[in-house]
């Protein structure tokens, strides 16, 4: 497990991302996709029924033994919170009540952030919106793994560190990459989380605490659901930097998978982006997909020619209007 990958650098590209293109002419061609454009109602009892079995879990587990405590964690635990961060996507994009209604958004992803145990949802929001408007952007892209990275884990032991670890450099590369004032969210969202589970240990104790913060650590870690981390951006054919995967993990990442319809209509709620696949199949059914998230780790670690410096960049001129 020692060879090196054969990149070097990351594949610089000189145009603007394909999804900007791909949404005029979709959209010119067929209007009606316009109509997905809605809130999803269903969003708001998912993420309660999620929120809900976090908690009766919580109150099963404060007997378990670690051992078993820590494999429900993984086995059960991380696919809910896995879940509940896909939901806080999801919402993000102001798909559970609509643009109209950004506070009830927020609020719906804090509430959604309890069971993960640390607070992410108001971060997320703020850094998200750069992902989408600079795909790939050098420097303001903080889904874009760091030279660091790509210079270290570049060996198959080194790579399948990097999975186990992502949730560490998912949380600290937006700091050294593109670092933003601390918002008023981000503290309540801080506060909310803290008494939620300051409330959960002096309930009982530290067994379901723990059992929240591993489920989080394992479930967004070396997990099968984290394929998509990699699948959706890492460049496995060269000339694409977003890929869709079709498979049935979508029923619980709330089809995160379908990355591409995802990217060309970021305002389209998951639920209904198999709708944008079957209203302009011209479009998506020819471009190169996944059909394994679990075999995308597989060959992410063992294939020298991907690895953390497999990913597009490109620089951009920082737009001026907020969104």
């Amino acid at each position: 497990m020692g060879n090196s990958a054969s990149r070097n650098d990351f594949e610089w590209v000189y145009t603007d991302q394909p999804h900007t293109q791909r949404r005029k002419e979709i959209l010119a061609k067929y209007p009606a996709i316009k109509a997905l454009m809605r809130p999803d109602p269903r969003l708001k009892w998912a993420v309660l029924v999620l929120v809900l079995v976090q908690m009766l879990a919580c109150w099963l587990v404060r007997g378990l033994a670690w051992r078993w405590l820590l494999f429900w964690a993984y086995a059960f635990g991380g696919c809910v919170n896995h879940s509940l961060t896909l939901a806080i996507h999801d919402i993000s994009h102001n798909a559970a009540f609509g643009t109209g209604c950004a506070a009830r958004n927020r609020w719906l992803a804090v509430f959604a952030n309890l069971p993960v145990g640390v607070p992410y949802a108001a971060s997320f929001k703020k850094y998200h919106v750069d992902h989408h408007r600079y795909l790939g952007g050098d420097g303001l892209d903080v889904d874009v793994p760091t030279r660091l990275e790509g210079w270290f884990f570049c060996t198959p032991a080194r790579k399948l560190l990097w999975l186990v670890l992502q949730p560490f450099f998912y949380s600290l590369r937006p700091l050294c990459v593109h670092p933003k004032a601390v918002t008023r969210m981000e503290v309540l969202n801080t506060l909310v989380q803290l008494a939620a589970d300051l409330a959960i240990f002096a309930l009982w104790g530290l067994k379901p605490v723990v059992y929240l913060l591993a489920s989080s650590f394992l479930g967004l870690g070396l997990h099968p659901i984290s394929g998509h981390f990699v699948a959706e951006h890492y460049m496995f054919l060269k000339g694409h930097e977003t890929y869709s995967y079709y498979g049935p993990l979508n029923w619980i990442t709330f089809n995160v998978g379908y990355h591409v319809e995802h990217h060309d209509f970021p305002s389209i709620p998951g639920y209904n982006l198999p709708l944008v696949r079957k209203i302009a199949p011209e479009y998506y059914d020819h471009l190169p997909q996944h059909h394994s998230w679990v075999k995308v780790l597989w060959d992410f670690v063992f294939e020298d020619s991907l690895g953390p410096y497999a990913r597009v960049k490109r620089v951009y001129r920082l737009a001026k209007d907020g969104l």
